[in-house]
């Protein structure tokens, strides 16, 4: 197992900078606006051959009587418990304040390494570090997160409290596995219920997730990432809030980096014009998906209210007829346990490939049941097809002329494929090119259907 290194302060003092500039990219949104950051936010990093993982937690302000920042402490409290080594982040621009002396107390009580970071130094030669050693942590060490100044020597240190010869464990593959929806359909509560214990902030209070947020799990002997996302909203109910832009950015860019989504819908709630449309983003980026119908529990049913929910459904999703359902309830775990199979599923699916032989046979069986239409009095020919690539299935035909292929014979064959190799859950990307044509595959790449 990789060391975990928690990154604990009160807000702005430059924690998820720090966390960005070692972890090389902005995983964590970085803005002038305190609390920002409210989740346990993970990534992988390294220093001298040494792996480890580091967690940027919210600012802590322990008097506040806030709901949200009773949240925020207990998910610092959290990272603090399984963590190896503290790195306690203070402004270096600033007198320290009541809200450090109260972190550094608390950090006192966790007999675990703590390295207290004097962050936002520009001037290393006028340098008085004094006053930090009144908050009883011990040598202070300082950087610049953002002009990256010192961050070497901080690294050092870190890896220093680290067990010698430590086995460092290669990453096995993981299904990434992105949880997606609008604000306060239940998300988070199930990726908590998912995972076992309160990994993500629930609340009703819409939009508190803001980061997306990765959390690894293994079931049986299969292993998993779980991302949960901020909630999606329709772009005019967004406003100005910048931090809500980044977050919708976040979210949609877990869904091009998932294998497979999972798009939470609120079943007490008719499926609304932004369901759709979060549908029609996993779907365009063509990644297999299940569609949760959450809070379930609440529902008032008979024999054949899940019937009922697909039908509209189908109505409302035509586009992504492959789509697979599961009822369930994060709040009491009804069927929630069932999702992981499911997820195996549509990845599988994801991951099909013909042989080029078998596939040119199910291409003559469909055409031999349904010829072609004519166009302009002449008939497409299919010459020849090939399964170039995966995630999802890609089937390039070679034609006479791509211009005669009609959409509705189009939707014909990609049913066809569909039905004969069995891929549920997954969108399939079809290319037509006439037997002329010499351009590159990924040139003429189609929209998933």
């Amino acid at each position: 197992m990789k060391p975990l290194v928690a990154i604990i302060g009160k807000p702005n003092v430059g924690k998820s900078t720090f966390f960005n500039k070692v972890c090389g990219s902005r995983i964590s949104i970085v803005l002038n606006t305190p609390g920002v950051t409210r989740d346990r936010i993970y990534a992988d990093a390294e220093w001298l051959g040494r792996e480890f993982t580091l967690v940027d937690t919210g600012g802590i302000q322990l008097k506040s009587t806030d709901e949200m920042h009773t949240h925020i402490i207990r998910q610092a409290e959290l990272a603090m418990e399984v963590c190896d080594c503290i790195l306690f982040f203070v402004d270096g621009r600033q007198p320290l304040t009541t809200d450090d002396y109260d972190v550094a107390q608390m950090l006192r009580k966790t007999n675990k390494p703590v390295i207290l970071v004097v962050n936002k130094i520009d001037d290393f030669a006028r340098l008085d570090l004094s006053e930090y050693y009144a908050l009883g942590i011990g040598e202070p060490c300082p950087i610049s997160a953002e002009q990256k100044l010192g961050l070497g020597e901080l690294l050092d240190l870190v890896i220093s409290h680290f067990p010698e010869g430590q086995e460092q464990e290669q990453d096995s593959e993981e299904i990434k596995v992105a949880i997606v929806g609008k604000p306060n359909v239940g998300k988070s509560s199930l990726v908590n219920k998912l995972l076992g214990y309160e990994r993500s902030i629930v609340s009703n209070v819409s939009g508190t997730t803001r980061d997306s947020i990765d959390t690894s799990i293994t079931v049986g002997d299969k292993h998993y990432t779980l991302i949960d996302t901020a909630g999606i909203r329709r772009k005019r109910a967004i406003d100005d809030d910048t931090v809500e832009q980044y977050s919708v950015m976040r979210s949609l860019a877990s869904v091009r980096r998932a294998d497979v989504c999972v798009v939470v819908l609120d079943a007490s709630q008719e499926v609304s014009e932004q369901d759709v449309k979060i549908c029609a983003y996993c779907h365009e980026q063509g990644k297999p998906s299940i569609i949760a119908l959450n809070k379930w529990d609440i529902i008032e049913k008979d024999t054949n209210t899940i019937n009922k929910f697909n039908n509209k459904l189908s109505t409302d999703l035509a586009f992504m007829d492959y789509f697979i359902t599961l009822s369930l309830s994060a709040l009491s775990g009804q069927r929630v346990g069932k999702i992981w199979s499911l997820i195996d599923m549509v990845y599988n699916k994801s991951q099909f490939r013909a042989t080029t032989g078998l596939l040119n046979e199910v291409i003559a069986d469909a055409v031999g049941a349904v010829e072609p239409p004519t166009r302009n009095g002449r008939r497409l020919k299919i010459k020849y097809a090939t399964q170039p690539t995966v995630a999802p299935p890609t089937f390039v035909l070679f034609v006479n002329d791509a211009k005669l292929l009609q959409n509705a014979y189009k939707r014909y064959l990609i049913n066809y494929l569909r039905r004969a190799f069995d891929l549920k859950g997954t969108p399939i990307h079809l290319i037509i090119r006439s037997s002329t044509d010499k351009d590159e595959l990924n040139n003429n790449r189609k929209q998933p259907n």
